[in-house]
């Protein structure tokens, strides 16, 4: 066992009872007054683990987001942390499900893999590098936003802006119910699509009206025909609105679509397509907007040249590293899609995301720990 995970494995105990410290602190996105105090908390255990500046980055609509740094002033390119502490539970979740550890040595908890786990590992692997004398001189930030859970729209920004200034992303979303790290997610992008059409009496006059739900409908059938999901492409409509009586033709119909791929030439695609849309139905007219868009994290050969020295650093340090991918988004999507070496999925094994069985497998806590601190210690940036 390497001198990095006995540390780890010595101190289990201790990382438990700090996630189950961070899961005390609820943070539901809504309510920044509770995700200020999770804010106030994670500055006082940078402050501890000796980091060098602390900046707060205010916002009215979200919790304030921070960032630490350490070795701040080395001449490498920083290795970023991306962190969100809110979550999904409303203020009141504890109470009725409190955190719990079963049998196989799993502990339940609202907001417990999504991401305190993270979080957890985070802290740990710096505190370990520094009992161990072995933190490396080299800039390390650390960035905790506060509204991942809502789309990220108000630290987008700044994940981008700091993301271009790193040689390393590191994502501390969980990792998958195997415990494997995610190489690949495919891009998100929801759009709405709104018909307008014309009110008319559906028994006296119902030629006078344009009937924008029967548009809709053969708009709908033509943005189905847009799907590849042999090749990882979805493009969904999930919901649909319309009419205003049950005898008025439908003046206006709107609903939204969800678009998932694996390829930014596929995002590209399926937004030319979709923003070309024209009405079929004379007279009706169609607007078809973007309201957020996360690019795919692509499996290509930087993300493969990035794992394979994520995988010789893990064998180095006594952890297996496994890889896989997710559907779903993270904040890593914008950083992988500037081209920025990023690594996502590096939080503890566990499952449950945004249910009630939410939870970290406890034995996972150690060996991510380890593989962080020594991806941390031992990372070698690309010429």
């Amino acid at each position: 066992m390497s001198e990095l995970l006995n540390y780890f494995q010595e101190n289990r105990q201790n990382m438990v009872d700090q996630l189950i410290e961070l899961i005390g602190y609820e943070s539901f996105t809504a309510d920044k007054a509770m995700v200020d105090k999770l804010g106030a908390y994670m500055q006082r255990q940078f402050e501890e683990l000796q980091a060098s500046s602390i900046t707060r980055y205010a916002l009215d609509e979200a919790g304030d987001m921070l960032l630490a740094k350490w070795h701040e002033d080395a001449p490498e390119k920083p290795i970023l942390f991306l962190i969100h502490i809110d979550t999904v539970w409303p203020i009141g979740t504890l109470a009725e499900r409190p955190v719990r550890i079963d049998e196989d040595g799993r502990l339940f908890g609202p907001g417990a893999v999504d991401m305190k786990g993270g979080i957890t590992i985070v802290l740990w692997a710096i505190r370990g590098l520094l009992a161990l004398q072995q933190m490396p001189k080299r800039p390390i930030w650390v960035l905790m936003t506060t509204d991942e859970e809502i789309g990220s729209k108000h630290s987008e920004a700044l994940i981008k802006e700091l993301g271009a200034q790193a040689g390393l992303v590191l994502v501390m979303e969980p990792g998958t119910r195997e415990g494997a790290i995610k190489t690949w997610r495919k891009g998100v992008a929801m759009y709405t699509i709104d018909i307008e059409g014309r009110a008319s009496h559906a028994g006296n006059a119902p030629e006078q009206g344009i009937n924008s739900i029967i548009e809709f409908a053969q708009q709908a059938l033509k943005i189905h025909e847009l799907n590849d999901l042999r090749n990882g492409t979805s493009v969904s409509v999930t919901m649909v609105n319309g009419g205003s009586a049950r005898n008025v033709i439908p003046a206006h119909t709107s609903g939204f679509i969800d678009v998932r791929t694996m390829l930014q030439t596929e995002s590209e695609r399926i937004q030319r397509e979709l923003s070309s849309l024209e009405p079929m139905t004379p007279g009706a007219k169609i607007v078809v907007e973007c309201e957020h868009q996360r690019p795919p994290m692509e499996h290509n050969d930087q993300m493969k040249r990035t794992v394979e020295q994520a995988k010789r650093i893990g064998e180095a340090v006594g952890v297996t590293v496994r890889e896989d991918g997710s559907g779903g988004g993270s904040d890593g999507n914008f950083t992988a899609g500037m081209g920025i070496p990023t690594l996502d999925g590096l939080g503890p094994q566990g499952d449950g995301l945004h249910a009630l069985h939410e939870h970290v497998v406890i034995n996972s806590l150690p060996t991510r720990a380890a593989l962080i601190a020594g991806i941390l210690r031992d990372w070698v940036f690309e010429d």
